[in-house]
């Protein structure tokens, strides 16, 4: 396991090697397809948002993955939005439950 910064030297050697890459950088679609092993798994946790007049809002929302770049050259990749929200939810639920539980002894 090998953790990086955006400001780490040569980031892209280190990105190249790994089987899993988790981008939470903080940095819109910063993570391209030159950076990404072939065949790896890509799971994005950065939620960005980004000016775009053709949006409804002036805005639409990416991650820190370049999504379709990087989707030709992952073998699985997680959208943004909707990729690790819904698994945020699910385990912050089942922790709240587990912390219940272990309160009233169960």
């Amino acid at each position: 396991m090998t953790i990086c910064h955006s400001r780490t030297t040569n980031l892209a050697a280190h990105t190249r090697r790994a089987d899993i890459l988790i981008a939470a950088i903080g940095k819109p679609e910063m993570v391209t397809a030159d950076m990404v092993k072939p065949g790896a798994v890509v799971i994005d946790v950065g939620i960005n948002r980004v000016e775009d007049p053709s949006a409804k809002k002036g805005y639409r929302i990416v991650g820190d993955v370049k999504y379709d770049e990087v989707a030709a050259v992952a073998s699985r990749i997680t959208p943004v939005p909707g990729g690790v929200g819904p698994m945020t939810i699910a385990m912050l639920l089942a922790n709240t439950v587990r912390a219940a539980r272990l309160a009233h002894g169960r």
